[in-house]
């Protein structure tokens, strides 16, 4: 089977953090790095959250690069009201974050032209967040073009309202100059929309479905939704909330999950009243080449189905410890305290070699905490 080469553009973000698992989790997926950008949070924070994802699954091999901090002509906005002020709040204890892995030297910009130009097969961007990184990789190199399979974004809305405007979807109204240019660029182009990521709802029975995996990336996936699920609710009166990234991701390896239809889109990008508008000939009454396929119907039950089991293919290589200290978070009040002391003696075994800091931790977990659970 030959992978399909991608590279992740995101701005970590909940959704973001899903949509990063389930590109490590699926084998027809080759995850050659992961690329930054201001969005959901500050760069600072989305380059920190990206490393401590990577860093729960143990994959501190993925390079991560930091991109722009700002879109190409207007100020940057964030959503911290959707994901909290780091980016990736959640109730649950933080991530230890593996200081040995770092945000590598080379700008994402750079990162991008340099892995299309040197590849031997088209590669996939696959942006989740502003396409600003994107834009500005086909503005400094356009000869990328011939060397870019399909770009499969998160971001728009055709038919339906918008997240962060009336009109307009978070992504595309942060750097809607940064979309025209992706959407004119002449290179295939897939729409993951909120006409169709509003139809790919999270609730409390599919959390805990997945959270049944008893991984510790299942158990992060339902400690990421709790939160990320609040503002939806509140926003939509709605017991579910849209699951937006990892869609994108879906697509890549599973496109009979989604349908569409090839239409031109543009973006409006100077008015006050309708910034960030994918405007969508969805009747073709502009006589216009389509330039982007739009999806806009998702199985939604499948689509779930696929991810609870893409999740629980990472639970090879999780320490016990780790899991055992999620499998007892909800307990009374004594086991936290225990759990804050064994915090103290994961930091110190964090910075042993990976074999021996399995083995220890395992001899822990069996020893002391499993009578325990």
């Amino acid at each position: 089977m030959i992978k399909k080469k991608i590279i992740l553009d995101c701005d970590p973000g909940h959704d973001d953090a899903v949509a990063i698992m389930l590109a490590i989790a699926n084998n027809e997926i080759d995850l050659l790095g992961i690329t930054c950008v201001g969005g959901n949070a500050t760069l600072e924070n989305t380059k920190l959250n990206a490393l401590k994802i990577c860093s729960l699954l143990n994959r501190e091999d993925i390079p991560i690069y930091a991109g722009a901090d700002k879109p190409i002509v207007y100020d940057l906005v964030t959503a911290e009201h959707v994901h909290g002020k780091s980016g990736l709040d959640t109730d649950g204890d933080p991530i230890t974050l593996d200081k040995n892995h770092k945000i590598q030297d080379l700008h994402a910009v750079d990162f991008i032209i340099k892995t299309c130009k040197d590849s031997d097969v088209p590669i996939y961007l696959c942006p989740t967040g502003p396409l600003t990184n994107i834009a500005l990789s086909l503005k400094k190199d356009p000869s990328i073009k011939d060397k870019i399979k399909e770009i499969i974004f998160m971001g728009g809305a055709a038919l339906c309202l918008g997240n962060i405007t009336p009109s307009a979807e978070f992504n595309i109204y942060v750097d809607p100059h940064a979309a025209n240019i992706v959407l004119n660029s002449g290179i295939a182009i897939t729409m993951m929309g909120l006409d169709v990521t509003h139809k790919v709802n999270v609730n409390d029975s599919i959390i805990n479905s997945i959270k049944s995996n008893n991984n510790k990336a299942s158990i992060f996936f339902a400690d990421l939704m709790n939160f990320y699920s609040r503002f939806h609710r509140d926003l939509y009166k709605s017991n579910e909330s849209p699951l937006h990234d990892p869609c994108v991701i879906a697509y890549l390896f599973n496109h009979k999950l989604f349908q569409g239809k090839k239409v031109h889109v543009q973006v409006e990008e100077k008015s006050e009243l309708t910034r960030g508008e994918t405007v969508v000939d969805w009747l073709g009454v502009k006589k216009l080449q389509p330039n982007c396929n739009v999806i806009t119907e998702a199985d939604s039950e499948t689509f779930f189905k696929i991810l609870k089991n893409e999740l629980s293919k990472l639970k090879k290589g999780a320490p016990f410890l780790l899991y055992l200290y999620y499998k007892l978070d909800n307990r009374s009040w004594i086991f936290k305290q225990i759990w804050r002391v064994a915090n103290v003696m994961r930091l110190v075994i964090c910075r042993l070699p990976f074999t021996f800091k399995k083995l220890v931790t395992d001899f822990i977990a069996l020893v002391v905490y499993y009578p325990m659970s």
